[in-house]
């Protein structure tokens, strides 16, 4: 994996709970790499398990489309608190990223080696994967070499993206678990979940 991206997470759990959820997946497929963040609904044992539902769906079928992924959570996930989730799947051959997002994990793309440096941000629908689905609707993007991609979900700040400096040199060089570990905190919240996911995407194996 270290041929196409690097990436780091930084996490921590409800205060008083053993257990979060909020979970990252990454997984290489054929033709490139699927990044997701996901948030079970709450905080502890019940948001856990719904979050681990979604990511084990996602990992048996990364080789999908996001949209036909967010159906099959949302069918396998019916009973359960539901889960909120965004997801980036990252097409080596075409230099392209697809991505999507359902309910409050904020998506962000970087474009810190550009000239001048540029931010996109995913636009998120809302709903509950689970419970009730809006209309999907994949957006795609060029992607190139050294664009940083980051989820975070809502034990986040939500302004964390407009005090990131794109000129800021560490965002260009900095290790992606340094970056993850510094967004969670600087901008983590202690009332709920936190969860930060960031990627920068390298190259295409040769």
């Amino acid at each position: 994996m270290d041929a196409l991206i690097e990436h780091g997470v930084a996490a921590r759990a409800f205060p008083g709970e053993n257990v979060s959820g909020d979970r990252p997946m990454v997984k290489l497929v054929p033709n490139g790499v699927l990044i997701a963040a996901v948030d079970g609904l709450g905080h502890g044992v019940a948001a856990g398990i719904a979050a681990g539902i979604a990511v084990a769906t996602l990992e048996d079928h990364a080789g999908e489309e996001p949209e036909a992924l967010v159906q099959r959570c949302h069918q396998v996930l019916k009973g359960t608190r539901g889960v909120v989730m965004s997801l980036a799947s990252i097409d080596v051959r075409e230099g392209k990223m697809a991505w999507l997002g359902v309910g409050n994990v904020d998506g962000l793309l970087l474009r810190t080696a550009g000239s001048p440096p540029t931010r996109e941000a995913l636009l998120m629908r809302g709903g509950v994967v689970g419970d009730q689905l809006p209309p999907l609707r994949t957006a795609y993007l060029p992607i190139a070499a050294g664009d940083l991609l980051i989820f975070t979900t809502d034990g986040i700040r939500s302004d964390f993206a407009t005090r990131l400096s794109l000129i800021d040199p560490l965002l260009r060089h900095q290790d992606v678990q340094e970056i993850a570990d510094r967004i969670l905190a600087r901008f983590g919240k202690t009332t709920d979940d936190a969860l930060v996911l960031v990627a920068r995407y390298l190259e295409a194996a040769p």
